[in-house]
C-alpha cells in the first residue's frame, strides 16, 4: 500500500510540473506537440503507477526524456521560423473577404457544416460580414468582420461610459469579508444601512454582497429554507 501510495505521489508531481511547462492552458487551446506529449506522459505514468514489479526509474527516465525534448523543441523554435512553422503549423485562412477558401478547408478536412458550425458559436450567421476567418495552429477559429459591420463600439458613438472599477467582495454566503470592508473603507454602519436597503436584517441571510470602486453595491439574498 505505502509502495503504491509512493509511486502515485511522485508520478502526479512530476506530470503536474512537467505540465505546468505548457502554460496554463486548457486541453482545446494546446498546440498539437503539447497535446501528444500530455497524451504520451499520462501514458507512460499509469504503468509503474500499476505495475510494481517495474522499477519506478523506467517510467521516469521517459518523462524526463519527453519534457527535455519540449523544451529543446520549444527553445528551437523560438529562434527558428521553419522549425516552428513544421511543429506547430501554420494558421490557415479559410474565408476571406466573405468568400470561402475551399483548398484551405480541404487541406484542413474543415467541412462547411464544421465551418458554419464555429461561426454561428461566435455569432456569425452571415459569410459576407467576414473579412478574414482564420484557423489557428491550436485548432481555433478566429472571426475578424468587416469593420463596417462590427459592433459599434462607445468610442466611435462618442459615448463616454462611467467605469464602476472591479468589484470587491464584502458577503460571501453568509460570511462577512472584514479585509475587503477595509480595502474599501467600509464600517459596520454602512454595512448596516445596506442590510436593512435590502431588507435583511443580517449578514447570515445575504448569499452575495459586492462594492465597486465607485460604491455600487451587488445583492442576492439567499433562498428562504423549505
Amino acid at each position: 500500500m505505502a509502495i503504491a501510495f509512493t509511486r502515485s505521489v511522485v508520478l502526479y508531481l512530476l506530470i503536474v510540473m512537467g505540465l505546468r511547462f505548457m502554460g496554463k492552458r486548457q486541453i482545446g487551446e494546446l498546440e498539437l506537440s503539447e497535446l501528444v506529449l500530455a497524451l504520451l506522459i499520462a501514458d507512460l505514468a499509469a504503468v509503474p503507477m500499476q505495475d510494481f514489479g517495474i522499477p519506478l526509474l523506467n517510467g521516469l527516465i521517459p518523462i524526463f526524456t519527453l519534457l527535455a525534448l519540449t523544451m529543446v523543441i520549444s527553445v528551437l523554435s523560438m529562434k527558428s521560423v521553419r522549425i516552428r512553422s513544421f511543429v506547430f503549423g501554420k494558421p490557415s485562412i479559410l474565408v476571406e473577404k466573405g468568400r470561402l477558401i475551399r483548398e484551405e478547408m480541404r487541406k484542413n478536412r474543415v467541412t462547411i457544416d464544421e465551418l458554419c458550425e464555429e461561426l454561428r458559436l461566435q455569432g456569425v450567421t452571415d459569410l459576407s460580414t467576414i473579412q478574414y476567418a482564420i484557423l489557428e495552429t491550436n485548432g481555433k477559429l478566429s472571426v475578424l468582420l468587416f469593420p463596417s459591420k462590427k459592433p459599434a463600439s462607445a468610442e466611435l458613438q462618442n459615448l463616454k461610459p462611467e467605469d464602476p472599477g472591479l468589484p470587491v467582495i464584502i458577503i460571501n454566503d453568509g460570511r462577512l469579508l472584514r479585509n475587503n470592508m477595509q480595502l474599501r473603507a467600509l464600517d459596520k454602519n454602512w454595512l448596516d444601512d445596506r442590510l436593512l436597503q435590502y431588507g435583511v436584517s443580517s449578514v447570515d441571510d445575504v448569499f452575495l454582497l459586492s462594492v465597486d470602486e465607485s460604491g455600487g453595491t451587488y445583492f442576492i439574498g439567499k433562498e428562504p429554507k423549505p
